[in-house]
């Protein structure tokens, strides 16, 4: 019996000393995120991802998501990332235009890319993710490691009018952010006017704006943009915002490289299915309102998108002009345009 209470008493310490030792070994890192916490992409993160990277890890790393502002300003995060502060964000790119151009031109390089696949080839094939980290090894001393990047979605435009081509843009009142996308709406002959995402609807509603650059045919549609601006275009004619995710190089470095690659490769996953969630409902939401007398849902023709792209490559490079980094990111996704066929070759 005496042998069997020992037995028992080491079996015991074994599975405490185990569980104490998993415990320890457990990461959960901080991650804020431009979204905010009503979104769906903040929701379906935080309802399917986060549990898939626990079960992916076994439970050694788990993320703590955070909404927009929540932890330091929208365009803070990179250097509380560097500081420790927070070990991670999932956030768009261009958020650090203010710091090089070169984010601009990486986060959302105006009618430059065609569909949501195109910006994840460029990201893991085309150079993308490399030249990303190396843009952060620049303004955090190497202290930020670039995990991933991508888009979960193509977007619409908001539109009271019907746009049917570039030359329909002559006059228009278009909000647009600042910057690179204004740039390309005035050259194409449009008034573009700055305005923070929350006055945009009311905007458009009063007419203060015929149109707008704002988000994805699903989330256009969940704040109710097509019962007052009832000329969507479908596919969008504009931007496709890139969604990066970066974490402390430290955190990063001490994790084993089972966890590195399941980071990246749950990532990569999480996006593609954000993509696909979101491409059901525009499809469903765009065939509801084809379907609707009231409704007119504008495809441009490629003739028309050609000559908005055309209209964007001259400005695309006077927008760089001056910037080496901005140079160097503009010279990278150019060639990888032409290596598949986007942009004409040399």
């Amino acid at each position: 019996m005496k042998r069997w209470s020992t037995a028992l008493f080491l079996g015991t310490a074994a599975v405490v000393a185990l569980q104490a030792g998993t415990g320890a070994a457990a990461e959960v890192w901080k991650v804020q995120t431009s979204m905010t916490a009503g979104e769906s992409y903040y929701q379906n993160i935080e309802e399917f991802w986060l549990p898939k990277l626990a079960a992916m890890t076994n439970g050694e790393l788990t993320i703590e998501l955070t909404p927009v502002g929540s932890v330091v300003p929208y365009n803070e995060t990179m250097d509380a990332i560097a500081l420790g502060v927070l070990q991670g964000d999932i956030t768009s790119t261009s958020y650090f235009a203010g710091r090089s151009k070169a984010f601009s031109v990486m986060g959302d390089l105006i009618a430059g890319y065609d569909r949501p696949e195109q910006i994840a080839l460029f990201c893991y094939q085309g150079g993308g993710r490399e030249f990303l980290q190396e843009l952060y090894d620049e303004f955090t001393d190497g202290q930020v490691k670039v995990v991933g990047c991508g888009t979960p979605a193509r977007e619409a435009f908001v539109s009271k009018v019907p746009i049917r081509g570039v030359a329909d843009l002559e006059g228009k009142k278009v909000r647009s952010p600042e910057g690179l996308a204004a740039e390309v709406f005035k050259r194409a002959g449009a008034a573009p006017v700055g305005l923070p995402a929350a006055e945009t609807y009311t905007s458009v509603d009063k007419g203060v704006v015929d149109a707008a650059d704002f988000s994805s045919y699903t989330m256009n549609d969940s704040l109710g943009f097509q019962q007052i601006a009832k000329y969507p275009i479908y596919p969008g004619i504009h931007s496709m915002p890139v969604l990066q995710f970066t974490v402390n190089k430290a955190a990063y470095d001490a994790l084993d490289e089972s966890l590195q690659v399941t980071l990246d490769v749950w990532y990569q996953a999480m996006v593609n299915d954000l993509r696909l969630r979101n491409d059901i409902t525009d499809q469903e939401l765009v065939a509801r309102d084809r379907a609707d007398p009231n409704i007119e849902v504008i495809d441009w023709p490629q003739e028309e998108r050609d000559k908005l792209s055309a209209i964007a490559q001259e400005a695309w490079a006077e927008y760089v002009a001056g910037d080496p980094l901005a140079e160097k990111a503009l010279a990278t996704n150019v060639d990888f345009m032409k290596r598949v066929g986007l942009l004409p070759a040399d």
